[in-house]
């Protein structure tokens, strides 16, 4: 079969499509790979996915499948077709994001603080109060340069009608940097001409970016600071993660119990004894941080770990308390705290989103349940969430039970025509859902690397692109100017 892969029938209507503009016709960034795919066969594209998912396989590129009997770990699924964006869109989403991330920190450091904005009832303080992630604990604390999120992984989709919209903020422990990296790296070998025929901004600085971020942030003003990678362990779906960022920054990956609480300082065991330790990356949920604060069960934290971050003597990236701003309810109100904390309005608007626990909004959602993405609002993954229009009747009527018994744990959105890519699947093109996480860190400023993880729902009309959910991802080439 020596045909061109781009001479088979690919459908871009009705959604608005990355690569074309029109049927046949590429959009202007996209015209180079165009150009290399006509050259291209369905039996020479097969081969190098091959070569990539042999890479991966050597490198232990893995993701974890939790419930699944036949074994926890999987190559992440990749697809070999680039998504590009060209560099003035890319300052676009650089500043909503900045814009968006400033805003967040100023909320979580005003609740746990004066709370301006909830007494001034630009939000509803039993909003944040019913939130299952905020920590009464952190009121009052005050934490080096008010630093609250370090390291966020923000969801952003396109429409149909080309705009961007932010889907979800991750702020506790936002995950997929590694594959982004290991993305481009087998990009860079398995595409080598193409690559070099497009002036891509890089992005294998982000290891050093984010360890010049949590450098910025240590308790005390000395330049020998300990900064460690803290784990739940090797059954934790991101462990390749842990293990890969751990040794790109070069600092020690730990688990609870490398760690030692000692007058109110944290340590932790070496050959050579015991060493402070001045910065945790904490890749652990707030529950299980500590012990004798949170989930007495936990055996993944360190007790005494709260302590001593309230003395001041140990950072915690991200801070605890960071889980109500992931809050999806909370997610409603951004772009006020936008407008509240910085007197702009926003630059990447969110989706319209319905709330349980108003009362009008509820009953909206329960009549249009069939129209509408419902959302748990602690949940990730692509878990707690119904698609109304895909869902089976049985499904629909399920998941009006569960709103109408627990109105505050649900949203509710309008099913977006998210954009779609050309992806290889079964031999041919096929033009399949993705999304956007673009990585910011927080340290001394405000850095977004010019990239991200392009997410992409590998199930034909899959609005999901979760990994757990049968989704994979595309390398992102950020043209630079």
């Amino acid at each position: 079969m020596n045909e061109s892969i781009l001479n088979n029938p690919y459908n871009a209507s009705p959604f608005y499509d990355e690569m074309f503009s029109s049927p046949g016709e590429p959009r202007l960034h996209y015209r180079v790979l165009h150009q290399y795919l006509q050259n291209m066969t369905a039996t020479m594209f097969e081969e190098r996915r091959r070569v990539s998912d042999t890479a991966f396989l050597y490198q232990g590129i893995t993701f974890t499948v939790y419930g699944e009997e036949q074994g926890i770990e999987r190559i992440f699924p990749f697809d070999l077709i680039p998504r590009i964006i060209p560099f003035a869109e890319w300052q676009y989403i650089e500043r909503g994001l900045t814009q968006r991330v400033t805003a967040l920190n100023l909320f979580l450091h005003d609740i746990y603080h004066d709370q301006r904005i909830l007494r001034e009832k630009r939000i509803p303080s039993e909003l944040v109060f019913s939130s299952r992630h905020f920590r009464p604990e952190m009121m009052g604390m005050n934490i080096p340069k008010d630093r609250y999120i370090h390291v966020v992984g923000t969801d952003i989709v396109r429409s149909d009608d080309g705009n961007y919209y932010v889907l979800e903020d991750n702020m506790r422990s936002p995950s997929g940097v590694s594959y982004m990296l290991e993305n481009r790296q087998v990009m860079k070998r398995t595409f080598a001409d193409l690559f070099s025929r497009y002036n891509v901004s890089p992005v294998e600085h982000y290891p050093q970016e984010l360890l010049a971020a949590l450098r910025a942030v240590v308790p005390h003003d000395y330049s020998d600071a300990t900064v460690v990678l803290l784990t739940p362990g090797i059954h934790n779906s991101a462990y390749f993660e842990h293990t890969f960022l751990a040794r790109q920054m070069g600092i020690e990956i730990v688990e609870g119990r490398d760690l030692v609480a000692h007058q109110n300082k944290i340590y932790m065991r070496t050959t050579d004894g015991l060493k402070l330790v001045d910065v945790i990356y904490r890749r652990v949920d707030d529950d299980f941080l500590d012990p004798l604060v949170f989930r007495k069960d936990s055996v993944l934290g360190l007790a005494g770990l709260l302590n001593a971050y309230r003395a001041g003597n140990v950072t915690i990236a991200n801070s605890i308390g960071t889980g109500v701003a992931d809050d999806k309810a909370v997610y409603a109100f951004v772009p006020e705290m936008i407008r509240f904390y910085l007197g702009e309005d926003p630059i990447i608007n969110n989706i319209p989103t319905y709330l349980g626990w108003r009362e009008d909004e509820l009953e909206y959602i329960l009549k249009n349940i069939d129209k509408l993405v419902v959302k748990a609002v602690n949940e990730s993954g692509g878990y707690g969430m119904l698609v109304g229009p895909h869902a089976s009747k049985e499904e629909r009527e399920n998941f009006r039970e569960r709103v109408a018994a627990n109105p505050r744990n649900y949203i509710a959105q309008p099913t977006l025509a998210l954009s779609r890519h050309p992806t290889f699947l079964e031999d041919q093109l096929h033009g399949c859902h993705i999304d956007l996480r673009p990585y910011v860190l927080y340290g001394d400023k405000v850095v977004v690397v010019p990239g991200g993880l392009t997410r992409v729902a590998l199930r034909k009309g899959s609005l999901v692109v979760n990994s757990s959910q049968g989704g994979g991802s595309k390398d992102t080439w950020v043209l630079r100017d």
